[in-house]
């Protein structure tokens, strides 16, 4: 069954053993942040703090992170609602009464995207107009500063609801929002965002952008905000879709905007135009600090709320965290309507390890001669996958979800003469640090598909010997080498001390290393031999543009060619932001009083 809000949730959490109260009073600031990390590598409950510092309102955290929370949310397995929408976009192809009467639970479902309109809502039990001095306002909100150079506090689980003024369309998304003062925030709104496309728009006419954030309400409604719907799909609409029931919403009170009833709390107000405040710097799920920079402010007017409102919100930092899981149900759920454009792409999946954007992994069926490449141009051109860093081709009947079955590919089919492409001077994540300035880098594509349908799968390279031989050869090559591992015989990943573009220069001009496909030098501090750590490690910190090399390259008219193991300087380099690390007092604190929290 469908839940009718959060609090509905937290309570069907708690009868089946998914949540755990947490009475002892905790800090806002740096604490439940390490508490929940802890919990999340655990693969641990969703919390509830009934005791915060600073607010008279409990915090409900890491609410979605687990398979089952979020299969409990949707009513049904991610993998299952893909299906259904599979199965609905080939009976349309062509429409025919028979093929919607076979599918007719899925067209009912879909029916649900348009919202309830109600008069009453709970979410507007209380009314509190921020021109009242008396007001709190924000101030009494319990919002997280999550990691210890953070530049402040923040609301972290906003669901952020606009109106396009040019075209009426709605868009939710979950953008940043840095606490300034009791009616202030910031409005962290990144590059390809439907939030900031409505601002560019408003901003162009000379207008203010109504926007109104709810906090809480049904699961459904966070799930459908982190999804990469179609430009022009109101989230909230589909929201309806995913809970199979359609999502009661309201007017607000001092807005044109319609808002969830069933919500928490609404934060009522304007982002002006041409309004701009220092935001950040602030972890965030690449696990690093984005550094401070200038962004579109939030006024509020009012906030409504609940008589006895839940606090939602999330952590935010170096994977794995709790938007890994809701990250991995948006992608299950969303791949058929890729097929939509890409009928010869069976399949996807992009690492929540890289923070989602950075590795994207595709199986391709290749019916003619350099298919996958069309493939791959295609999605670099749509919409969120227009972010994607670093993509790889694979064989139909490749899971892409599978590390070693990648590598396999890799090491088999992939020679960077004919199969490595690189896309210079492109538009850069907001949060992506390793291009020449904000919102400018590059992206590459590997094709480690058999290539022609015509053609055979070149016989296997001999693989390397590993051994003390060969770590007294990477020793001598990489003189700061600290460890190494070789994984699925074509990826030779190398820890060093220090910077290391010198010691992979040397590295992919070794003969003895001829056979290796990848090499990569990466910091002491991504811990090689854990495979979460490993990929994070490697496609965090490098520019495609800047940091790839070959042992040989040649221009053949103006085309670069390219042979040889490709290296990548994955390395922390001179001006990155730092990465994102716990302040000893406050991990000492947690160890101190780790079982208090759980009495």
């Amino acid at each position: 069954m469908p839940y009718d809000d959060l609090q509905s949730f937290l309570r069907a959490l708690e009868r089946t053993g998914e949540l755990r109260r947490v009475t002892a009073q905790v800090d806002p600031e740096l604490e439940i942040t390490e508490i929940v990390t802890r919990t999340v590598r655990r693969e641990g409950p969703a919390l509830l703090f009934e005791n915060v510092a600073g607010s008279r309102y409990p915090l409900a955290i890491n609410i979605l992170g687990s398979p089952r929370r979020v299969e409990m949310a949707l009513g049904m397995h991610p993998e299952e609602l893909g299906e259904a929408i599979r199965r609905l976009v080939e009976c349309m192809n062509p429409p025919s009464l028979k093929a919607l009467w076979s599918e007719r639970r899925t067209v009912r479902r879909l029916a649900k995207i348009r919202p309830l309109v109600r008069r009453r809502a709970p979410v507007q039990e209380v009314t509190e107009r921020l021109d009242d001095r008396a007001s709190p306002g924000l101030d009494a909100l319990p919002a997280l500063k999550c990691w210890p150079d953070d530049g402040g506090r923040f609301v972290t689980l906003g669901l952020c609801i606009s109106r396009d003024p040019e075209g009426g369309r709605g868009n939710m998304g979950i953008y940043r929002m840095q606490v300034y003062d009791r009616r202030t925030t910031g409005m962290h709104m990144q590059v390809q965002k439907g939030g900031g496309f409505h601002h560019y728009n408003a901003e162009r006419r000379g207008e203010p952008l109504e926007m109104a954030v709810a906090l809480g309400g049904d699961p459904a409604l966070t799930i459908a905000a982190v999804m990469a719907l179609p430009e022009g799909i109101d989230e909230v609409g589909f929201s309806g879709v995913l809970r199979g029931r359609r999502t009661p919403v309201a007017r607000a009170k001092t807005l044109s905007l319609r808002v969830p009833a069933n919500a928490e709390f609404i934060l009522e107000g304007v982002v002006p135009a041409n309004v701009r405040q220092t935001e950040g710097p602030f972890g965030d799920h690449f696990g690093h600090y984005s550094d401070a920079s200038e962004f579109p402010v939030f006024q509020v007017r009012a906030i409504t709320h609940r008589r006895n409102p839940v606090y939602p919100a999330a952590v935010v930092g170096r994977p794995p965290q709790e938007d890994r899981y809701i990250g991995d149900a948006t992608q299950l759920a969303l791949r058929p309507l890729a097929r939509l454009t890409h009928p010869e792409l069976r399949d996807m999946w992009a690492y929540y390890e890289s923070g989602f954007h950075h590795l994207l992994v595709a199986a391709v069926r290749t019916r003619y001669v350099r298919e996958p490449y069309k493939t791959a141009v295609g999605l670099l051109g749509e919409g969120q996958l227009s972010l994607t860093k670093c993509l790889v081709l694979v064989d139909e009947g490749v899971d892409p979800r599978n590390p070693s079955a990648v590598l396999a590919q890799i090491r088999a089919n992939f020679d960077p003469r004919e199969d490595f492409l690189l896309i210079a001077r492109t538009a850069a994540d907001t949060l992506d640090f390793t291009g020449e300035k904000l919102h400018h880098g590059s992206k590459m594509v590997i094709d480690a598909t058999r290539g022609s349908v015509q053609g055979n799968a070149p016989p296997l390279s001999p693989p390397i010997e590993t051994g003390p031989a060969l770590g007294a050869q990477l020793k001598k090559l990489a003189p700061g080498m600290v460890r190494y591992r070789l994984a699925g015989g074509a990826l030779m990943v190398v820890q060093v001390n220090g910077e290391g573009r010198q010691a992979l220069e040397r590295l992919v001009s070794a003969p003895g290393l001829a056979n290796v496909k990848v090499i990569a030098v990466v910091s002491e501090d991504a811990d090689i031999g854990n495979d979460v750590d490993l990929i994070w490690g490697i496609f965090t910190r490098f520019d495609p543009a800047r940091d790839v090399v070959f042992a040989r390259s040649e221009f053949r008219g103006i085309a670069p060619s390219y042979s040889g193991p490709m290296g990548i300087d994955a390395t922390f380099k001179r001006g990155y932001p730092a990465p994102l690390v716990m302040s000893p007092e406050v991990v000492e604190r947690v160890d101190r009083r780790w079982h208090e929290y759980w009495k």
